[in-house]
């Protein structure tokens, strides 16, 4: 991917303290996911708490619990000409992310980078509903970080 020319347009918002990779990871990630649909595309991406976590997640999905990642496709309302095309909203819990990252043996920063690739799949219509729809993600997912340099997340999980 040439870099410059693709990266999606990434808006970062943190509601809670804790490490989270540099905005310029975060756009790289999503972007190798998105492929060459990344290019002139905006992503908005919250790091939230278990709280906020826990209500989004039980509003949206009907489960009471806070959860790693949750993803939001754009409404599909008009734009003004030379506007960024929506991908998106990607929200992750920290806490929940760091239990994980800890509970798997990965670090962090591996572990930032599978949710986010994750959830911009998510965004681009994959899904995990199904066997044979979960085996074409988990490819997918394994490949793009492959390419970005983090070893198969499934393998220490």
């Amino acid at each position: 991917m040439s870099a410059a020319a693709q990266l999606v347009q990434l808006a970062v918002q943190r509601r809670v303290r804790g490490w989270s990779p540099s905005r310029r990871e975060l756009a790289l990630w999503a972007s190798t996911a998105a492929g060459t649909r990344a290019a002139g595309r905006e992503l908005s991406l919250r790091v939230v708490g278990v709280a906020e976590s826990r209500r989004l997640n039980s509003r949206f999905r009907g489960r009471d619990k806070p959860t790693n990642v949750l993803s939001f496709p754009p409404p599909r309302l008009p734009r003004a000409r030379g506007e960024a095309l929506p991908l998106g909203d990607l929200v992750i819990c920290e806490r929940v992310l760091r239990t994980e990252a800890r509970a798997q043996q990965k670090t962090l920063k591996a572990h930032w980078a599978h949710l986010v690739v994750h959830g911009t799949l998510h965004l681009m219509g994959y899904d995990h509903e199904r066997d044979a729809d979960a085996q074409r993600m988990e490819r997918r997912e394994v490949a793009v970080l492959r390419r970005l340099g983090f070893a198969n997340p499934y393998w220490s999980a």
